[in-house]
């Protein structure tokens, strides 16, 4: 038994902790953080809240993740995305995986304690919560909703950027979260049809496992048309310019496109491909909010 332990302690590396952070999917969620922090202000971002700020929101986010591999480690040995996961691997035990997400969690609030302000911390400590013990540990079994409903933590990072930077809560960071929101449906929709078998093998309520592909498609469709429509609201609010409009109609329109290939099943692997595009399409929607800024301040 001693022998096995120590074989596991050898085999878990540095890489193994960085994986249970998710951090392809942390890196995405700074960017939108980092352009909240930018849109919240016409001065500088002071370079504390900027470096320590988005440290402590990524620090708080991996932390929700690490705590998602544990809960999920026996779904994730099941389904050929996941299955070679530290946790379903057994490279890395439950209880060290909790501690790590436990620093991790300590590190991010204490720096945006220590840099930012109190209502950053706390409204972090709630995004955390909200995804990895309401959705990571019962919404995700308990209801096909559970992308819709648990969305809302991970849209919270643009809120946490700018509240870094203002200290308070208004519109126009609640208008980002209704963006990333109304995007996480067919986002993960997409996802989830790809991956429709092994979702049903695991037994987790996804919409494709529980109302079929047809049903999923519509609201996928349903969903970007509502995406499109709520991304031209900065704009309609004067929160941005012509330029951020241009590219959001442009990408907006390509998701749609997208959308009604899935429907049509017109070509193969159209779900994964509207996955990925999604992904891109959040990264450029807020690239063109920040440069937009940006040139409006300039003119």
């Amino acid at each position: 038994m001693a022998a096995l332990l120590s074989e596991g302690q050898v085999r878990a590396g540095w890489r193994d902790y960085l994986e249970l952070t998710k951090p392809k999917v942390v890196v995405l969620m700074l960017i939108t953080s980092l352009v909240g922090m930018f849109l919240a202000t016409r001065a500088g971002v002071p370079w504390t809240v900027l470096l320590f700020g988005n440290l402590g929101i990524g620090c708080c986010a991996g932390a929700a993740a690490a705590v998602n591999h544990v809960v999920d480690r026996r779904i994730d040995a099941l389904m050929a995305r996941t299955h070679k996961r530290p946790l379903a691997e057994g490279r890395v035990a439950p209880l060290p995986a909790l501690l790590f997400a436990l620093l991790l969690a300590l590190v991010g609030m204490a720096l945006l304690l220590a840099f930012t302000n109190p209502l950053t911390a706390w409204l972090t400590l709630a995004s955390l919560l909200g995804y990895a013990v309401i959705y990571t540990g019962f919404l995700k079994r308990a209801t096909p909703q559970n992308i819709v409903i648990g969305g809302l933590a991970g849209a919270a990072p643009p809120l946490l950027g700018w509240v870094a930077v203002s200290g308070h809560l208004s519109a126009e960071p609640l208008l980002l979260v209704l963006i990333i929101f109304a995007w996480t449906p067919p986002h993960f929709w997409a996802l989830a049809i790809h991956r429709k078998a092994e979702y049903a093998k695991a037994d987790i309520p996804m919409l494709p496992v529980t109302h079929g592909e047809h049903y999923t498609k519509v609201h996928i469709l349903l969903y970007t048309c509502a995406l499109l429509a709520v991304s031209l609201l900065p704009f309609a609010i004067h929160m941005s310019g012509p330029l951020y409009l241009a590219c959001a109609v442009l990408l907006g329109l390509r998701f749609l496109q997208w959308a009604w290939v899935l429907y049509r099943g017109v070509r193969p692997h159209a779900a994964i491909k509207t996955f990925k595009y999604s992904v891109w399409y959040l990264f450029l929607l807020f690239i063109a909010l920040l440069v937009d800024h940006y040139l409006l301040l300039n003119l």
